[in-house]
């Protein structure tokens, strides 16, 4: 019959025989963990590193994906830069006008009253009117605009240094008048001065009258035949006959040309013909007074 052992109360006490169990020097479980994470996060990060240059795949979201190469235009499709663009063409001259001309006017005129500079550094004055005719259906401040330009040079009658021009209004007291004049009137007012200026019968020329330059309409907007053959801008035209019947004005006569090739003076009729010089608006060529031989 067995008996049951009743229940221990109160401390356990350790036999003093039993040895206690040793104390577990250092942490070394823990550093081998710690080795091992280090190890495997420099894996995960190797991992998702971005591959060189020569890699064949892509990592992205996990998956692996063909590399995708910029689009190299090919040399028929590319367009060239801007810089390597020509330039654009110049637009060709104006030679002459087109549309109708008008033949008459009222046979009055209106004045350009802006003030205007002095043209010129020293020697005597001479002030000059600008003049229109009413019906011509030109603008008398671009007509005097014209003017201006073609007494100011450089290469202008003002270059000799012995002559200034000046514009003034209508109103004003003046020497000459520079006049823009139906082909109608301006025949009328040069035979008027002692100048005829009709060819096959109709007015062709411009002209000076005594105090008169007088521009022909027809010529100020059509120039002439062989010199729009000959490719003159009619700027130059324009600058050529203000400079000449100006410079008759001035006193001084007709010329020949000196030579071909050579450029024709300005005193050459150079409306009706060449004779092998170039056409050429100026009074001062390169600074000097340049002439042909006298008629």
């Amino acid at each position: 019959m067995s008996t049951s052992r009743p229940p221990r109360t109160g401390p356990v006490s350790v036999p003093a025989d039993r040895p206690a169990r040793p104390a577990i020097r250092g942490r070394r479980p823990v550093v081998v963990l710690v080795a091992f994470l280090v190890a495997l996060g420099g894996g995960v990060l190797a991992a998702v590193q971005r591959p060189s240059a020569d890699a064949e795949v892509l990592v992205s979201d996990g998956m692996a994906t063909a590399p995708v190469a910029a689009p190299t235009p090919s040399p028929s499709t590319a367009s060239p830069s801007p810089s390597a663009l020509p330039p654009p063409p110049p637009d060709p001259p104006v030679l002459t006008l087109s549309g109708p001309v008008p033949s008459t006017g009222r046979g009055t005129f209106g004045y350009d009253d802006r003030p205007a500079p002095v043209l010129g550094r020293a020697g005597v004055l001479r002030r000059f009117r600008v003049a229109v005719e009413h019906g011509s259906a030109e603008d008398v401040a671009a007509f005097g605009d014209a003017v201006q330009a073609a007494l100011a040079g450089p290469g202008s009658w003002v270059d000799s240094g012995r002559l200034r021009l000046q514009r003034v209004p209508g109103t004003a007291r003046y020497d000459f008048t520079v006049y823009l004049a139906t082909a109608g009137t301006a025949g009328r007012m040069c035979l008027a001065g002692g100048t005829d200026i009709r060819v096959g019968g109709r007015p062709y020329t411009s002209c000076r009258a005594p105090g008169k330059v007088i521009i022909n309409l027809d010529r100020w907007r059509l120039s002439v035949p062989h010199l729009v053959k000959a490719g003159l801008p009619l700027e130059r035209y324009r600058l050529y006959v203000i400079n000449h019947e100006v410079g008759h004005q001035l006193g001084h006569h007709h010329e020949r040309c000196p030579g071909v090739g050579r450029p024709a003076p300005v005193m050459q009729q150079q409306t009706l013909f060449l004779d092998g010089c170039v056409a050429n608006p100026w009074p001062y060529v390169g600074g000097r007074r340049y002439t042909g031989p006298p008629v």
